[in-house]
């Protein structure tokens, strides 16, 4: 395993995350993994070098959050030992306050994660979207308060567009409050809008680059199809996934995918997807949602990939530009 600094921060953190949201209940999504499905893949992540593990508290409404607690307990390590990311943001009920980033939410919901996560303190508390209801000061200070009162580490955030982040970057800087060292953004060979400005925002401030859905919820290894989506549950079940992909390029896209893969005979469809992404400037952790064991194993490879600059040419060469997607 290879590790790198989380941005400017002198944290550092495995290249693989493994990523909780398929970890929790399946009646939250139909291709969830329910608790003893999945206890097991956190030792095996353990025992290949992942120390970086990131979850939400809308993951299964709370359940992922108590599972990657109970499952991290499990290991027998010290704390200091592994980097336990959350968020906060989504809607986490049908009442007012329930969502968005507002002093109240902020502090009453990392108080929630600490309960559930059962732990005295989160590496990398994150902000999950935008909110553009929540004054930017009000959302700043309270998670600058949360790293004062020890509850907080660090603090990163997740999809926006780039000058929305940069404005927080700014307010921060202007209210001497704690400056975001992450950016969790939608990033992967299908899905490259972010190299216009977000990670370009992010190199040039030194904040990490953390791509959220790799392999493009599945899509990357090869496997869905037009017509039926492909044969597995996810596959079949993942509404984001057949809103956000499943256009005419992205199978093109794919297919020089599939081809590279048969010429090297060294590394999957899905393999290279992820070496491609550990060859693009500014991405430090790529974050994984594993639904088979052997992904973990599978994805953990991938950092000791190279490609030369043939080869990334080859990859990236029928790339159209998509609708901005996932904030």
């Amino acid at each position: 395993m290879q590790y790198l600094n989380l941005g400017k921060s002198g944290l550092k953190v495995s290249r693989i995350c493994l990523g909780t949201m398929t970890f929790g209940t399946n009646l939250w999504r139909p291709w969830v993994l329910n608790e003893p499905e999945c206890r097991h893949f956190f030792q095996r992540a353990w025992d290949l070098g992942v120390n970086f593990f990131d979850t939400a508290d809308v993951y299964s409404e709370g359940a992922s959050e108590e599972i990657t607690g109970r499952a991290l307990k499990h290991l027998g390590v010290p704390r200091d030992r592994y980097v336990l990311a959350t968020k906060v943001g989504m809607p986490m009920g049908k009442a007012a306050n329930q969502k968005g980033l507002s002093r109240k939410r902020i502090i009453q919901s990392c108080e929630d994660s600490l309960r559930r996560l059962d732990v005295d303190y989160i590496d990398l508390y994150q902000i999950h979207r935008w909110d553009g209801e929540t004054p930017i000061e009000e959302t700043l200070l309270a998670l600058d308060d949360l790293v004062r009162a020890g509850k907080v580490i660090y603090i990163g955030a997740s999809s926006m567009y780039a000058w929305q982040f940069a404005k927080m970057l700014f307010a921060a800087d202007e209210l001497g409050a704690r400056r975001f060292v992450s950016m969790q953004n939608h990033y992967n060979l299908i899905y490259r809008e972010e190299e216009r400005e977000m990670i370009p925002l992010c190199r040039d401030q030194g904040v990490a680059v953390n791509p959220w859905s790799p392999l493009a919820r599945g899509f990357l290894t090869g496997l869905r199809r037009k017509e039926d989506y492909g044969d597995s549950r996810r596959a079949k079940t993942d509404e984001f996934a057949k809103e956000r992909y499943f256009q005419d390029n992205d199978f093109e896209v794919v297919e020089n995918l599939v081809e590279l893969s048969k010429q090297r005979g060294d590394a999957t469809a899905a393999e290279l997807a992820y070496a491609w992404l550990f060859h693009k400037p500014g991405v430090c952790s790529v974050a994984i949602g594993p639904t088979k064991i052997e992904q973990i194993d599978s994805s953990c490879r991938t950092v000791d990939i190279k490609l030369n600059a043939e080869e990334i040419k080859f990859l990236e060469a029928r790339y159209l530009t998509h609708e901005i997607s996932g904030h």
